[in-house]
């Protein structure tokens, strides 16, 4: 048996990756150890000493405080004859500066798992891969938040209930705000929906994300422009899942137009079809983007996700809004599906580890 040792930061705030990164430790069992990377190399030695291979995930943000920490792991796990596995998450949409700290590390892995088949042809396609003959495959990221069978604190359910009237339906989103996520579509959308005779309002379960843009107050002068002001709520960060499903449920249809169309990296999607409400979502641009990950396709065939045009406009994505928000579709099995997930990760490693 493949014994493993996870690398993870030290962060107490998660990121998706980071979450990825520790539920991937969990799931490996008995086999494998988690250990936060850190310059105590007496310690990283003695962890070295007891596995066969060591795992990271990347980008994980708190790593931006250990430059040299990842390369001093992978080129002590090569010395010791140790294999080398990197999850890359990412690449393209990573500022340089953060792929030239990662790119060492990716180069002198024996294997590589990409989260979506574009991450791998972004990867293939950049002049670092050139050369390399590692042993490669694509996985499935299951969702980082999963709904459970209580409500947590009522603060935002209770804020985008203030939105709920008579006859009014509640669209919305889950997840971070910034501004490649494309979210000010949904107020166009909303728009359309209004004009032609629905009463609407918007609901954001999330938080901006701060960043060099000025990402709140553009988001805010959309609504303005708009005409929608008293109709929008942003909920801010909420700390647990039970929060965020509890704010979910309140929204009757939810709703993205990616640039990109949808992508297996989209968790917000997938938390929110978990909700039991209709997502609709353009489709992917490559018709074989979720062709590996089990929980899109099931959430696709039992309705849960409902796919627009690739090219669909606001007014098209509006008509297939008001078409899902007369449904409601059917809970798909959570736990099953998830478990089927890890059992094709864990099986992927494992089989790469035997060749």
């Amino acid at each position: 048996m493949t014994r493993y040792l996870v690398l993870t930061s030290d962060a107490e705030t998660l990121c998706g990756v980071e979450a990825f990164t520790r539920n991937l430790a969990e799931h490996l069992g008995g086999s494998a150890q988690m250990a936060p990377l850190s310059f105590d190399l007496p310690t990283f030695r003695q962890r070295l000493r007891d596995c066969d291979c060591i795992v990271f995930n990347f980008p994980i943000v708190a790593w931006k405080k250990r430059l040299l920490e990842p390369m001093l792991a992978a080129t002590l796990a090569k010395l010791w004859g140790k294999k080398v596995a990197v999850v890359l998450h990412e690449w393209t949409n990573l500022d340089w500066k953060r792929r030239l700290i990662i790119w060492p590390v990716v180069r002198v892995a024996d294997q590589l798992l990409f989260s979506a088949p574009e991450i791998e042809r972004e990867w293939r396609d950049s002049a670092v891969s050139r050369g390399l003959k590692q042993q490669t495959a694509v996985i499935p990221i299951p969702p980082n938040v999963v709904p459970g069978n209580s409500d947590g604190p009522a603060e935002a359910r209770a804020a985008i209930r203030s939105l709920r009237k008579p006859g009014r339906i509640i669209i919305g989103q889950f997840g971070s705000i910034y501004s490649k996520k494309n979210c000010a579509e949904l107020l166009s959308i909303a728009r359309v929906l209004i004009d032609t005779g629905h009463d609407v309002g918007v609901a954001f379960v999330g938080s901006f994300i701060k960043g060099m843009d000025d990402v709140e107050q553009d988001f805010y002068r959309e609504v303005e422009a708009r005409g929608l002001d008293g109709r929008v709520v942003v909920t801010g960060y909420l700390a647990t899942d039970e929060e965020v499903f509890a704010a979910c449920r309140e929204i009757d249809v939810f709703c993205y137009r990616f640039i990109e169309g949808l992508t297996a990296r989209r968790g917000s999607v997938l938390a929110a079809a978990l909700t039991g409400r209709a997502v609709v979502v353009n489709a992917p641009k490559d018709e074989l983007a979720l062709a590996h990950h089990s929980l899109f396709t099931s959430l696709i065939e039992n309705g849960n996700v409902v796919l627009a045009p690739y090219h669909a406009d606001p007014t098209a994505m509006a008509g297939a809004v008001k078409t899902a928000a007369a449904k409601r579709p059917p809970q798909v099995e959570v736990e099953k599906e998830i478990r089927r997930l890890w059992h094709t990760i864990i099986e992927t490693l494992g089989k790469m580890q035997q060749r």
